[in-house]
């Protein structure tokens, strides 16, 4: 899960019509970015190795990643999320901009992506702000056997909120998850720390203000099948962030009575999470943190390739036993996206 290719917006013209053609090529416009900090070393946010031979960016080259990532370490299925530029439901204003452009990625990933390799699937992009467009966007592409989740970037809107809940509807009639994803906006009291290193310790709050939105707004109430795979914040915040919902549930529950569970029991049947970037722990102390979680089918394998804190499959987690890592490696993603093939057989 996780992989981050990466398309130019001279690659997306060919996929747009005017007059947003128009905009990128004749003005150079480029969507708005957040994120101020300095560039963390010679590669910037990727791994230095990542980097195409020919100096394109990481990630910009299908035949490159299909070497490094799928052949070299031998995964059997990997999940695109793109690079978050452009990302169309972070866009601030101009909605029909964000609109065309949810569009011509999608087009861009299924004919030089998905098209190319029975190894990869894809995320639904839409522009959420607009609930209508992404629908359309989503009845669009969304029965195409390689789109497995609709994506969503975490920011600052709670996705919870009914406003948004055609998306879900659409996605749950697709057979698609919703995948969150945190964005460059700002995750730490709605304002960017002072340093990198805070903004990327606190990842995992905003993740928590998604999945409370989700929970208490009654979505998964609403759409009982629907699923929720939180990228890119770890798992060890989630067995406390039970406990605290459980407990304010059980003495706030009159504030919202469609809510007909425990958050823990909802989170358990409906939300996973991924290991990226995993904490460094002991085998006992990963195997603690799923005990609290009450559920080894929580946790899924995330790579965040090609990022400089990229995990390796092959060095990220302690030894956990045959069967545990057989969850957390394949089965719990096969279980969670329902288009994924089955394990293949070896003889």
């Amino acid at each position: 899960m996780d992989i981050h290719e990466r398309v130019t917006y001279d690659e997306l013209l060919p996929y747009l019509d005017n007059p947003w053609q128009r905009y990128i090529k004749d003005t150079n416009w480029v969507q708005e970015k957040h994120l101020p900090y300095p560039i963390l070393g010679a590669a910037g946010l990727d791994r230095a190795d990542a980097q195409v031979p020919d100096g394109r960016p990481a990630g910009n080259d299908l035949s490159f990643l299909q070497q490094q990532l799928l052949d070299d370490v031998g995964h059997e299925a990997g999940i695109l999320t793109g690079a978050g530029d452009p990302s169309p439901s972070s866009m601030n204003g101009w909605y029909e901009m964000a609109v065309a452009l949810a569009t011509a990625y999608n087009d861009w990933q299924i004919e030089n992506w998905l098209e190319k390799d029975d190894r990869l699937y894809g995320s639904v992009h839409v522009a959420a702000q607009d609930p209508a467009s992404a629908v359309r966007e989503i009845e669009r592409v969304g029965s195409h056997p390689k789109m497995v989740q609709v994506l969503l970037p975490i920011d600052d809107r709670p996705w919870g909120d009914p406003y948004y809940h055609p998306i879900f509807e659409a996605a749950e009639r697709h057979n698609l998850i919703i995948g969150m994803h945190h964005q460059e906006p700002p995750n730490y009291y709605g304002k960017f720390p002072r340093y990198f290193v805070e903004w990327h310790s606190v990842m995992p709050n905003t993740h928590m203000i998604q999945v409370s939105s989700m929970i208490f707004n009654g979505v998964f109430e609403k759409y009982p099948n629907l699923k929720l795979a939180m990228i890119e914040a770890g798992f060890t915040y989630i067995p406390a962030f039970m406990k605290k919902m459980d407990q304010q549930y059980k003495v706030l529950r009159h504030e919202v009575p469609w809510v007909k569970r425990m958050p823990s029991d909802i989170v358990k049947d409906h939300v996973r999470v991924t290991t990226q970037p995993v904490d460094e722990l002991t085998r006992d102390e990963f195997l603690k943190f799923i005990d609290l979680m009450g559920s080894d089918e929580i946790v899924c394998f995330s790579t965040d390739y090609p990022h400089w804190d990229y995990d390796s499959p092959f060095r990220a987690l302690p030894p956990l036993g045959e069967d545990l890592e057989k969850k957390i490696f394949a089965e719990n993603a096969r279980k969670l996206y329902p288009k994924l093939p089955e394990r293949k057989v070896t003889q």
